[in-house]
C-alpha cells in the first residue's frame, strides 16, 4: 500500500498534521520532476534542498505524479514539506524537507503539467519512472511505437500518458513560442540513462516532426546519471513511530539508508543547473563506469538475491546476506562473475565498492523486501545481469551464478514458490510470463518459453547453447531442492 493512504491506527490521539513553517523560504520553480516517488524525494530532491542552502537559485520543485493522485493528496494538507528519515545502525534521525512547491496529477489535468513543463522559468525536468516508464525495448533501447501510450500519445497532443509523450509535446510548445529547450535529467537505473531517454525522445519526435527532432538533437541535453541510495518502502509503522519524534503527523514520510551518492555528467541546457558540487554530487565528463559498477555490482545481486531469497522465504535483504549460503553466493558474484568485466572509475576500488554495498546490504534498519525488489525484472534483467552474461560468454569468463539469478526469475515469474504458495508477480508482461511458463511441462520446455521473449532476451543471447544448458540445469535444480540446496551444491 503507498505510504499516503496510510492512516495509522495507533498513531497518538488527533497529532497535529505536520506543515510547512512559517517563514519557510519558497524559492520559484526550476524544476519540474516527473514519477514524484519516495526515491526522488530520499534523494535529488535532498540533494537539490541542500544546493540551493548552499549556494542559492531558484530550484523549487514541482513533482508530478503520472497515474494516480496519492502524493498529492497526502502532502498538499501539509504544504507539500515531508520528513526524510536515515535509518541507521544506530537509530533514526528525521530530517524536514521542503524544496517542493506543489504535486500535480497527470490523468487528472494534462493541460496543467503541459503548462508547468513549457514554462521558460523551468530549465529542469528530471525523471524517476522507472524501466518500464520510457516505453522502449529494453533489449535494443529504441521507443516502442506499438506500446499503447505512445500510440495514445502521438494522437492527443494536448492528453498525453506517458512521460515521453510529455516531455516531447511540451518541448514543441516551447520551440514554437520561441523558448529555450529544458534540460532532460534522467534518474532511473538504466545504463547510458540519458542516451536512452535522448533517443526515444528524438524518435517520438521524428514521428511527430522532423524539424522537432532536429531542434532537439542540437538545442537540448540529456545527461547521464548514476544514482544510489535504499529506499525501502514506508509502512503504517514507520508513519506512527515518526509522530513522538517530530511531534506530528506526517503522511508522507520517506526512510532511507544513510549512504548516498549521485554522479551526472556535467552536460545542461545553456550550463544551468543547481550548485551540486557544493553538495557533494560527482559532476563528471563519462558516467558510464559509475553506471557500469552501480548497475552491475548494486542492482545485479539485488536482484539476484531478491528471486533467490524470495524463493527461499527470506522476506528482506538483510534477511537474505544474513543466510551465510545467500552471503557467499553475493559475494562469488562479485568476485568471479561481475567485477572482473568492469572498468573501474577513476580512483575506485572495486573490493572496497562491494564489501561496502555488502555492509548496506547487512543494515537491519533497511527492511528492503525481496518482493518490491523483484517487481518488474522483464524491463530489469537485461541491464542488471544479462549485460555482464553476455559479456562474460564471449570474453569465455563463467556465468554459473547469475545464470542461476535468471533460472530464479523464471522460476518466480511462474508464480508459484517453493512451498506451493501464489506469488504476487508485478510485471508489465506478468501475464504472458505465466502464459509461457504454464505451457511447459518440465524444466527444458519452460526455460525454452521464456528465453523466446525478445523483450528481455535478444535472440543472439537466447540461442547460446552454454546459457541454454545452466538455465535449464538450475531451474530443474530449484524445482527439485529449492533456492538453498541449489545454491549450496553449486559452491561445494
Amino acid at each position: 500500500m503507498p505510504a499516503d493512504h496510510m492512516h495509522p491506527a495507533g498513531a497518538s490521539a488527533n497529532p497535529q498534521r505536520l506543515r510547512r513553517p512559517e517563514g519557510t523560504p519558497r524559492p520559484l520553480t526550476g524544476i519540474v520532476h516527473l514519477g514524484l516517488g519516495a526515491f526522488y524525494r530520499a534523494h535529488g530532491a535532498i540533494y537539490i534542498e541542500e544546493a540551493m542552502k548552499a549556494s542559492g537559485g531558484d530550484w523549487g520543485i514541482v513533482g508530478v505524479s503520472l497515474m494516480r493522485p496519492d502524493q498529492r493528496d497526502a502532502l498538499a494538507p501539509q504544504d507539500f514539506a515531508y520528513t526524510a528519515v536515515e535509518l541507521g545502525p544506530e537509530g533514526e534521525t528525521p530530517r524536514l524537507i521542503t524544496v517542493l512547491n506543489g504535486v500535480l496529477v497527470a490523468r487528472e489535468n494534462p493541460e496543467a503539467v503541459l503548462k508547468a513543463l513549457s514554462d521558460p522559468q523551468v530549465k529542469i525536468v528530471s525523471l524517476t519512472v522507472t524501466e518500464k516508464g520510457y516505453c522502449h525495448e529494453p533489449s535494443t533501447g529504441r521507443l516502442n511505437r506499438d506500446h499503447p501510450d505512445i500510440r495514445h500519445d502521438l494522437a492527443h497532443p494536448g492528453a498525453p500518458v506517458s512521460a515521453i509523450g510529455y516531455l516531447v509535446w511540451a518541448l514543441e510548445r516551447r520551440r514554437a513560442a520561441g523558448h529555450r529547450p529544458f534540460t532532460v535529467l534522467c534518474c532511473d537505473n538504466l545504463p547510458d540513462n540519458g542516451k536512452v531517454v535522448g533517443r526515444v525522445v528524438r524518435e517520438f519526435a521524428e514521428a511527430v516532426s522532423p524539424d522537432l527532432a532536429r531542434w532537439i538533437e542540437a538545442e537540448c541535453a540529456f545527461p547521464s546519471t548514476m544514482v544510489d541510495r535504499i529506499v525501502p518502502a514506508t509502512k503504517p509503522e514507520d508513519i506512527e513511530k515518526l509522530v513522538p519524534m517530530i511531534g506530528a503527523l506526517d503522511l508522507s514520510p520517506v526512510m532511507h539508508e544513510p549512504f548516498r551518492q549521485w554522479v551526472v555528467e556535467d552536460h545542461f541546457v545553456d550550463g544551468l543547473r543547481p550548485d551540486f558540487g557544493a553538495v557533494g554530487v560527482e559532476l563528471v565528463e563519462n558516467v558510464t563506469p559509475y553506471e557500469h559498477m552501480k548497475l552491475r555490482c548494486l542492482n545485479g545481486t539485488h536482484s539476484s538475491l531478491a528471486y533467490l531469497g524470495y524463493l527461499a522465504g527470506k522476506e528482506t535483504i538483510a534477511e537474505t546476506v544474513a543466510d551465510p549460503v545467500l552471503k557467499s553466493f553475493c559475494t562469488r558474484l562479485w568476485n568471479e562473475e561481475i567485477t572482473p568485466g568492469l572498468k573501474a572509475p577513476p580512483g575506485v576500488s572495486l573490493n572496497d565498492y562491494t564489501a561496502a554495498l555488502l555492509k548496506r546490504y547487512s543494515n537491519p534498519a533497511i527492511r528492503h523486501r525481496t518482493w518490491q525488489i523483484a517487481m518488474d525484472g522483464s524491463q530489469k534483467l537485461p541491464q542488471r545481469i544479462l549485460g555482464t552474461i553476455a559479456e562474460n560468454l564471449a570474453a569465455g569468463r563463467p556465468v554459473t551464478g547469475l545464470a542461476l539469478a535468471v533460472a530464479a526469475w523464471m522460476r518466480y515469474v511462474g508464480g508459484v514458490d517453493e512451498k506451493g504458495n501464489a506469488i504476487d508477480v508485478r510485471d508489465p508482461l506478468a501475464g504472458r510470463l505465466k502464459e509461457l511458463s504454464d505451457a511447459g511441462a518440465t524444466a527444458h520446455d519452460k526455460v525454452k518459453s521464456l528465453l523466446s521473449v525478445r523483450e528481455i532476451f535478444p535472440e543472439a543471447l537466447a540461442g547460446n547453447a552454454v546459457l541454454q544448458d545452466l538455465l535449464i540445469t538450475h531451474y530443474q535444480s530449484l524445482q527439485d531442492k529449492g533456492a538453498l540446496n541449489t545454491i549450496k551444491d553449486l559452491q561445494s
